[in-house]
């Protein structure tokens, strides 16, 4: 089983590797979920993710996830090919946490040293927690 922690990793570079990891088998719990960061504009990201949630209705789809935790999971999702029986098993393998949970604390963490935040400026990324809250989520 591999930890990885997200407190400062871009979401996407994230999910790329985290789903390349997924299917080829390993077992992948990621904590500090909110503390992953979106790069660009604050008010385009805020802006494209409550386009996202608002497409659709109560009734039909598509469902667009506001905790931190699930939109990570969601985003590792699009990068798997989650309808097929491979997908489903490697999606099933992954679990995405808010915080640290208890039974993880003295466990080994690892960074993924590619999807490190290099060198962005103040105002071009937002912390997933702040988008989670700005578009309504509760965590």
């Amino acid at each position: 089983m591999t930890i990885i922690d997200a407190n400062g990793l871009i979401l996407g570079r994230l999910a790329s590797d985290v789903a390349k990891r997924l299917l080829a088998g390993e077992k992948i719990d990621i904590i500090n979920a909110e503390k992953a960061v979106i790069s660009g504009s604050k008010l385009d990201t805020i802006a494209e993710y409550r386009g996202k949630i608002e497409t659709g209705s109560t009734e039909f789809g598509p469902h667009f996830p506001k905790r931190p935790d699930r939109i990570l999971k969601r985003t590792v999702r699009g990068m798997v090919p989650y309808r097929r029986a491979r997908g489903r098993d490697a999606m099933a393998r992954l679990k995405v946490h808010v915080g640290i949970p208890l039974e993880l604390k003295n466990e080994e963490i690892i960074q993924i040293a590619e999807a490190n935040m290099k060198r962005l400026s103040s105002n071009k990324y937002m912390r997933l927690g702040d988008i989670s809250t700005k578009i309504g989520g509760k965590f």
